[in-house]
């Protein structure tokens, strides 16, 4: 059993993880991923011997130091801990986690309260992409404020709000918003959107692939030929999108699409990639909805967008609705904004059991 190191142990948005500084755990990329597989209990689909909680959003990691940069407080890498595989991902940013990343930073002494002030604003520079996201913590002169009333959809009790600003996402991993240069593509005998506005996402309608779109998670996770096409898609996809081979990575997400059923622009199944999402990611939602403002993605003719510049964009998925801000003018986005809460739940020494 190897010595504690310190860490803590947060709900970010609908996910969980373990927030860690950058200096506490092995800087050698190798001896860094066999610690958090150790941690976690990985490769075992309940992660019975570590504190992954046998889902993916649960098994996450965020690694947070002070910045070097010039007007950045700090830096997050996010690393994605595979349940059943010896994987540890950075191919992707993870908007839920960044939710934690600012009242983490503050916990720790990297960012000082705001003087005077009843928040707290924490620039943070996201590793995975080169992108900077801005957290609006609420915050006394000298703590993190963490009770509130702002309710989010996938979590039973509400929290502190927590406003995150994303500057310039576009392309975060494909290069550009739409990897192909076209609204939609004709992959594997599918029509296809691909988009990448903070996260890579295929977007699908239902009626192809034959359902729905409004199953529940455990009965699209149990249809194995359903996941046999998507995963076949996902892997023709990455290659169109600049990712390579995907077949080892987590991006791009599978995003199935249908109607809204209660009011908000799109109603959606996501696949993240091989589980089907109990809500959908942060970025997943900014890509999403993204879409769905532009005029001839497999989005438009089956979205409701509301009117005006700013533009409030409910994204429908199992769990409810996740709202996304959206600046657009003259048919492009100026910025995206996403409301979310974060509380901490553990702080102290976790240990893996590496010789």
């Amino acid at each position: 059993m190897s010595n504690g190191v310190s860490a803590m142990w947060m709900r970010g948005g609908t996910s969980k993880g373990l927030y860690f500084l950058k200096d506490d755990i092995p800087s050698d990329k190798k001896e860094r991923d066999k610690f958090l597989l150790s941690v976690f209990g990985s490769p075992d689909k309940l992660q019975i011997n570590g504190v992954g909680g046998g889902s993916p959003l649960t098994s996450k990691v965020a690694i947070v130091s002070k910045s070097k940069k010039q007007n950045v407080d700090v830096e997050y890498l996010f690393l994605q801990v595979s349940v059943d595989e010896a994987l540890v991902s950075d191919m992707q940013n993870c908007g839920n986690i960044l939710a934690g990343v600012g009242p983490f930073s503050i916990e720790r002494g990297l960012v000082k309260p705001q003087e005077g002030k009843s928040e707290t604003k924490v620039k943070i520079f996201m590793e995975n992409t080169g992108q900077i996201a801005i957290a609006t913590v609420q915050t006394t002169s000298s703590k993190v404020v963490y009770d509130g009333n702002t309710q989010i959809d996938g979590v039973p009790r509400p929290s502190s709000a927590i406003p995150l600003e994303f500057l310039d996402i576009a392309g975060s991993m494909c290069g550009r918003l739409l990897p192909t240069g076209n609204q939609i593509d004709t992959v594997n005998g599918l029509n296809v959107t691909m988009i990448d506005n903070g996260m890579p996402c295929v977007i699908i309608k239902a009626s192809d692939l034959k359902i729905t779109g409004y199953e529940d998670t455990e009965v699209l996770e149990k249809n194995l030929e359903l996941r046999k096409i998507l995963e076949e898609l996902r892997k023709s996809c990455g290659q169109l999108m600049n990712l390579g081979d995907v077949s080892k990575k987590t991006v791009p997400k599978m995003t199935i699409v249908s109607t809204s059923k209660a009011g908000g622009i799109i109603n959606t199944r996501t696949f993240i990639p091989h589980r089907c999402h109990s809500s959908i990611g942060v970025f997943g939602a900014v890509s999403i909805a993204t879409a769905c403002l532009l005029d001839q993605t497999i989005t438009a003719k089956i979205s409701s967008i509301p009117n005006g510049d700013t533009k409030i964009c409910s994204v429908e998925h199992p769990s409810g609705q996740t709202q996304i801000v959206v600046s657009f003018k003259d048919k492009e986005i100026s910025s995206t904004a996403i409301l979310r809460t974060a509380r901490k739940l553990l702080d102290g020494l976790v240990f893996s059991d590496l010789n």
